[in-house]
């Protein structure tokens, strides 16, 4: 079954003074059917995340071009795409008066197969229709809490260190890297990448519903209308990256014209 592609990336300043969020959606140059989406957060005072950010975006890009896979398996990609960025972004230092971070959220889509790669506390979503198939794990304090159950879902929420990360780009210690994939890809499959200026006011139901039943810029408009409601004049930057996976719906080829000099058949 053939699948068709639709896609869309978007993004709101929030509530900040600079926006530090970084997202983008690019095919391959040369290669039909491959196509990278890529999303990073920022960390590091004024111009020193969005400068870490765009390093994830860059470093992406650029490996994805030259991306053969017959000599590199996607997760060697991936994770190679996280390692130099993060390598990129510590040399920064000595060129700026800021400690720059930030979070990486890599996805790459080629016939017969989703590929994905995270560190940090940006997210990626992969969705059936409405039903949620499985979302990464954020590298987070309050995360590892709840995983070794220390505290309850409940009290992870609204926990105040919700926002210390034991993994991203730019620290002194090696980014924890986790990958995941769909092989194959259905049609129905939805994927979403977002940073946590977004899926901080949603739960994973009411994402997949929205995106199941809106094409990707209808759902991204009306996923940040609600973060930004819900914020309440509080909220970080919002960003985020769909890629929709549907049934490609075959063309009917007209009937070939009459041989010149013809006659319509008699009823």
């Amino acid at each position: 079954m053939a699948l068709s592609i639709e896609t869309c990336a978007a993004q709101h300043i929030g509530d900040r003074e600079e926006q530090q969020d970084r997202v983008s959606l690019f095919p391959h140059p040369t290669r039909k059917g491959m196509l990278m989406a890529v999303l990073a957060d920022g960390m590091g005072g004024h111009t020193g995340g969005a400068m870490a950010a765009e390093q994830v975006v860059f470093k992406a890009r650029q490996s994805f071009e030259v991306f053969a896979p017959s000599d590199e398996t996607p997760q060697q990609l991936l994770g190679a795409i996280i390692d130099e960025a993060h390598i990129a972004i510590k040399l920064t230092r000595f060129t700026s008066e800021q400690d720059p971070h930030s979070t990486a959220c890599v996805l790459l889509f080629q016939p017969g197969r989703v590929d994905w790669a995270h560190c940090g506390d940006s997210r990626i979503y992969h969705f059936r229709n409405d039903q949620l198939v499985g979302r990464s794990s954020d590298h987070s304090y309050v995360n590892m809490m709840l995983k070794q159950g220390y505290l309850t879902p409940e009290q992870a929420e609204h926990h105040p260190q919700k926002n210390v990360l034991l993994g991203c780009l730019g620290s002194e210690r090696e980014p924890t890297i986790d990958h995941g994939e769909a092989v194959p890809p259905q049609a129905g499959d939805i994927f979403l990448l977002c940073s946590d200026g977004l899926w901080a006011y949603f739960t994973d139901a009411e994402l997949g519903g929205v995106l199941a039943a809106h094409a990707p810029r209808a759902a991204a408009e009306l996923l940040i209308q609600r973060a930004r409601d819900r914020a309440q004049g509080r909220g970080d930057n919002c960003s985020l990256a769909i890629v929709k996976l549907t049934e490609k719906k075959e063309e009917k080829k007209p009937a070939p014209p009459a041989p010149p000099g013809s006659r319509p058949a008699k009823a």
